[in-house]
């Protein structure tokens, strides 16, 4: 019986480093594609669940509305204004549009003086 010992190349295992690395890179990047997918889509649900029929969800997607303000929530908070019927759920929309025209105002006006100046 003859015991056969195999040794191993290093250029070999520098090979297999460069296959583990690769895979770790494209795992990595499959992993960013799926985070921004489900952010954006994260993002979608908040927006629609604006006109929910659960309340509940309503003001969630208003404090969401809140804390990422945008340009295009204005014409969409209108809209949920003339919609909603609960008077708390319309105070905090009402707050939270009006709070996003002043500091839109504020850009309007900053952009205005950088204009003139």
């Amino acid at each position: 019986m003859s015991v056969r010992v195999a040794y191993s190349d290093p250029e070999d295992r520098a090979g297999n480093a460069w296959k583990i690395a690769g895979a770790a890179l494209i795992g990595a990047a499959v992993a960013i594609g799926v985070g921004v997918f489900l952010a954006r889509d994260q993002m979608q649900r908040h927006r629609r669940d604006l006109f929910s029929p659960h309340p509940l969800r309503r003001l969630a997607a208003l404090g969401y509305l809140k804390s990422n303000p945008a340009v295009d929530d204005v014409p969409l908070l209108r809209d949920y204004l003339a919609w909603e019927e609960r008077p708390l759920l319309r105070k905090r929309a009402t707050a939270i549009l009006t709070g996003l025209e002043d500091v839109l105002a504020l850009e309007g006006e900053d952009r205005e003086d950088a204009e003139g100046a």
